[in-house]
């Protein structure tokens, strides 16, 4: 068992986890708590959810793979750095991991949770957002990652589309692009606090505050975030009566996510470390407003 926990912490599931929830969310906001058969679109939704779930997990392998340097100085606590993990073999799981990725999509139907002429499509755009997702994520670990603001739009993209990936499982993947907006804009802040933090061990990467400096740096992840809380606005003033307990489920929990975020951007380009915490804890926070909206 000891010998599987390097694997474990190779692949990250609790940064995994993320987008299985996200998945999930997406497809619950859409249809709502209140739809017959509950029990089987949860079923539904958990299964495809495992998609997103191992793609990610492939490319937390294939990243510290490729940026095993920087992680010595970075994060030498990971498996790779820390000798518990080979780079070839970090390679080879990566690869495993992607083709296994799939596997949730051929079961779907041989289980009997997508039947009919009218699913057959749903399953067909979930297949072309898991391989344009692939594409993207293997493109921004080999090319987009070292292009700084490119690689970071390319993760805040990638983040927001498990949403869609939800909403595509369910047949409705068009509402769920506020989310998608929301994410994006709040994963794009993210990402480049997380590249001013990593500054000294991005030897080899032509980050935003590398390139245009620390200012510049902050006054994007600032105005990121200032997009992302505008956004949170949009469900209520479209599709969610702000009175019903849906609306007022959301509101609650987005004023509560937006503070975070807030508090996020606060104090840059100090406190990074901290910042960076806020953001993920406010992203998680998001979630559950999403969740919120599916009370209607």
């Amino acid at each position: 068992m000891a010998g599987l926990v390097p694997w474990v912490r190779l692949a990250r599931p609790g940064n995994s986890a993320i987008s299985l929830v996200g998945t999930v969310v997406g497809g619950l906001s859409v249809v709502g708590l209140h739809a017959p058969d509950l029990v089987t679109l949860l079923a539904l939704l958990l299964v495809a959810g495992l998609v997103p779930f191992l793609v990610t997990s492939a490319g937390n392998a294939l990243n510290d793979f490729l940026d095993v340097e920087g992680d010595r100085i970075n994060h030498p606590e990971r498996p790779i750095p820390s000798g518990d993990i080979s780079p070839d073999g970090a390679r080879r799981f990566s690869i495993v991991l992607f083709a296994l990725s799939g596997v949730p999509l051929a079961v779907l139907p041989a289980v009997g949770l997508l039947s009919g002429g009218a699913v057959w499509e749903d399953l067909l755009e979930m297949m072309a957002i898991w391989i344009a997702s692939i594409i993207l994520l293997v493109n921004y670990e080999t090319r987009t990652k070292a292009r700084g603001i490119t690689g970071n739009v390319t993760v805040a993209f990638l983040t927001g589309a498990v949403f869609l990936f939800g909403g595509a499982a369910v047949g409705h993947p068009l509402p769920t692009l506020p989310w998608l907006l929301m994410a994006f804009f709040a994963t794009l802040s993210r990402e480049v606090i997380k590249d001013m933090e990593d500054l000294e061990g991005d030897k080899d990467r032509q980050t935003l505050p590398k390139t245009a400096g620390i200012p510049v740096a902050t006054a994007t992840a600032r105005a990121s975030v200032a997009i992302a809380i505008l956004l949170s606005a949009l469900p209520l003033l479209t599709w969610l009566a702000p009175t019903s307990l849906a609306g007022m489920a959301y509101l609650a929990l987005v004023a509560v996510s937006d503070l975070t975020f807030l508090l996020s951007i606060l104090w840059l380009p100090r406190r990074l470390h901290g910042e960076q915490g806020l953001s993920k804890a406010a992203m998680v926070l998001a979630l559950g407003a999403f969740l919120g909206a599916s009370l209607h």
